[in-house]
């Protein structure tokens, strides 16, 4: 995707809310969370006037009024100006039609997870799946709720994505627990008897590799054909 002024996703919201109407930070933060915004970007408050400068500074936004309400402290009123508006047309027909390369935490993890014990890998990926599942319970209620007051999907469809990624994480973790546990899992058997010869014996992993035939037998040979410099 391309290297925008101001790439953070919340001054991409910043500029869809005042596509709407002039606002003032506060306002436009209220009507995100208001919104349900704050589910799909991150909305933190502390940076926004931040955003909101930067985005002023690049052209994309412009000083309307300062009003006051109150006895609360004068605010600025923002409009979005014609290069903002250039701006938000151009970066949501990018976010829509082009597939960027996400790094998931969880990716990364299972690039490492034979760093852990078989039986704590299934733990904390058990523990993760309470969090995921109750999280996608929670959410398929509010959906049916939406529904059920005949509230437009065209309004909450990000939430629907989230919960398609939701639960394909949980189907997908669901079924690799279950595979480990079982030793079904291609390479779980060596994964399980290297921790063991670790723990009981001490022998460490490069070791193993050095000669893994010596240590698993013939049914691993294939090990040798692991690249030194992957070890």
């Amino acid at each position: 995707m391309a290297r925008r002024k101001v790439g953070n996703p919340l001054a991409f919201a910043v500029l869809g809310c005042l596509g709407e109407r002039p606002m003032h930070p506060y306002e436009i933060s209220t009507m995100l969370k208001a919104r349900g915004k704050d589910q799909s970007i991150k909305v933190n408050y502390g940076s926004l006037y931040s955003i909101v400068s930067a985005l002023e500074k690049h052209g994309f936004i412009e000083a309307l009024e300062t009003v006051r309400e109150g006895n609360r402290p004068e605010r600025t009123v923002y409009q979005i100006t014609a290069a903002g508006e250039a701006e938000f047309s151009d970066w949501l027909t990018e976010l829509v039609g082009t597939p960027s390369r996400e790094f998931h935490p969880l990716e990364a993890g299972l690039a490492y997870l034979p760093a852990l014990p078989p039986d704590r890998a299934v733990e904390l990926l058990e523990q993760r799946l309470a969090t995921v599942d109750a999280e996608i319970k929670e959410m398929t209620a509010l959906h049916d709720d939406m529904t059920a007051r005949e509230f437009p999907r065209i309004f909450w469809i990000e939430s629907e994505f989230r919960l398609a990624l939701l639960e394909a994480e949980s189907a997908y973790v669901h079924q690799l627990v279950e595979e480990i546990r079982t030793d079904s899992l291609g390479g779980a058997v060596y994964w399980r008897q290297a921790w063991k010869l670790f723990l009981e014996k001490g022998i460490t992993p490069a070791e193993q590799l050095k000669d893994p035939v010596k240590y698993f037998g013939q049914e691993f040979a294939w090990m040798k054909a692991i690249p030194p410099e992957a070890q």
